[in-house]
């Protein structure tokens, strides 16, 4: 039984897109960052400790998939805007310029306390958008539950160009890297999950075959 720890669509719809048959557990963690902690540690511990609270509401034989995901401007960690002025000021930050965005994800079989753990980074090229733009944007709402403040995949934003990295990273689930990790733990997709998430994202990818090396 595989459980993802969260109620995130988007990440529901990515793993769908693997064919996974799978129950959804919501997690709810701290998320604040501690002194000198570095991005990528930051969403690993934040990864893991989501799995293994999940863990304790699941039933006994499930697999927990966890994922955090965090935008990274500089040294800077970049969250969920608190409110539309924070989410403005932080697509004004990131505007038209290229930032980070890290996605870990955790893999935990409680049964015996097998657990995997990674992280992938793609450089984001965001275009350089209007004031007008932006505000427009953030009277949707939609930046309001998004770290950095916007959705890669907004048809009507559009905030991101020439992207070369992983896309599904940027919405919150690295698919190649995790049909490697669940693989690892017997778990296999029931579709192609490199073909059937540049199919629905409509994007050709540059980097699955370096994730899905060693999936056999």
């Amino acid at each position: 039984m595989l459980v993802l720890a969260s109620n995130s669509p988007r990440r529901k719809q990515l793993l769908e897109l693997g064919g996974w048959t799978f129950d959804t557990l919501a997690a709810d963690i701290d998320e604040r960052a501690l002194p000198g902690e570095t991005p990528r540690d930051y969403v690993l511990r934040l990864a893991e400790s989501k799995a293994r609270q999940a863990a304790r509401r699941a039933p006994s034989e499930a697999v927990l998939l966890a994922a955090d995901t965090t935008v990274v401007d500089g040294e800077d960690i970049l969250g969920k805007p608190r409110d539309a002025e924070e989410a403005e000021s932080m697509l004004r930050r990131l505007r038209g310029r290229t930032h980070q965005v890290y996605t870990a994800l955790a893999v935990l079989r409680p049964v015996d306390g097998a657990l995997l753990l990674d992280c992938c980074s793609t450089d984001v090229p965001m275009r350089y958008t209007s004031d007008e733009e932006i505000r427009a944007y953030v009277a949707t709402g939609d930046p309001l539950d998004k770290a950095g403040g916007y959705a890669i995949q907004h048809a009507g934003f559009h905030p991101v160009e020439n992207l070369e990295g992983c896309f599904a990273n940027v919405m919150g689930m690295p698919l190649c890297l995790l049909s490697r990790m669940l693989g690892q733990m017997g778990i296999e997709p029931a579709a192609d999950t490199a073909l059937a998430c540049q199919g629905a994202l409509n994007y050709a990818c540059l980097v699955s075959p370096h994730f899905l090396e060693n999936c056999d």
